[in-house]
């Protein structure tokens, strides 16, 4: 359903930003619609596992706020089969009632995004979102950036582990690690200052464009997903500061 104080889709070249909350409490769904109406953006509501890829598939949203307890099937499954029907990875923030790691891990290895833990507040939610979509924007631009020129930026190579970012891939010790576009984003932003100890404030700006410090545990998230694909000695934590990417031996 569309709440009633969406606004009329733009004519011309002016494109609505469209978003999908799937979400089975009405009144946080009630809450979230209308404080995203009154963006002036487009908003499709669901609320259960099925409907939530359903309209997915039939409103294409630019983002989706994702609850991970749904009725049908959950969150993480919803997001399982959204990202793999849309080459185009919708950019996904998942919302928790619970602040457990264990979910936390597997919604970013499923391909979400983001992530907020309820209650949250509606000013942060959509501040996260907007930095979501420049975000995405910016890496869809670099992307066609990189197939205009055919050689592409160069992979970055420290020790054992490759960086591809032309094609978006990496490697370590010659096998292929997955990594959801965060992961990668973030993998980068750690490669380009090898050894040099970088804020979880810095980032969350550089990565996230979000610089407000309350997003600091969405980093340590990310963060726990590279050293569970790559392995935990590539980054170190310094505490109380933030993170450092070690190069491996060769």
């Amino acid at each position: 359903m569309r709440p009633a104080s969406s606004p009329a889709p733009a004519t011309g070249d002016e494109q609505v930003t469209r978003v999908l909350v799937v979400e089975d409490s009405p009144e946080i769904a009630t809450q979230v619609s209308r404080r995203f109406a009154a963006e002036g953006w487009e908003v499709e509501v669901a609320t259960d596992g099925p409907g939530g890829v359903a309209a997915a598939r039939s409103f294409a949203p630019h983002v989706i706020v994702l609850d991970v307890m749904l009725p049908g099937f959950d969150g993480l499954e919803v997001c399982r089969r959204i990202q793999a029907d849309d080459p185009r990875a919708i950019p996904i923030l998942m919302l928790t009632a619970r602040d457990d790691e264990t979910d936390l891990l597997v919604g970013l290895g499923v391909g979400a995004d983001d992530y907020m833990t309820k209650p949250f507040s509606m000013r942060e939610l959509v501040a996260r979102v907007k930095a979501l979509l420049r975000r995405h924007e910016r890496t869809s631009r670099v992307a066609v950036a990189d197939v205009a020129t055919p050689a592409g930026p160069p992979p970055i190579e420290l020790g054992d582990l490759v960086i591809d970012r032309a094609q978006r891939r990496v490697s370590r010790g010659g096998t292929e690690a997955h990594l959801t576009p965060t992961e990668f984003d973030l993998l980068v932003c750690l490669a380009r200052s090898p050894r040099t100890v970088l804020t979880r404030e810095r980032l969350l700006e550089e990565v996230w464009d979000w610089i407000d410090a309350s997003g600091t545990r969405t980093v340590d998230s990310h963060i726990k997903a590279l050293r569970r694909k790559l392995g935990s000695d590539l980054i170190r934590t310094v505490h109380g500061v933030g993170y450092s990417l070690e190069p491996p031996e060769e």
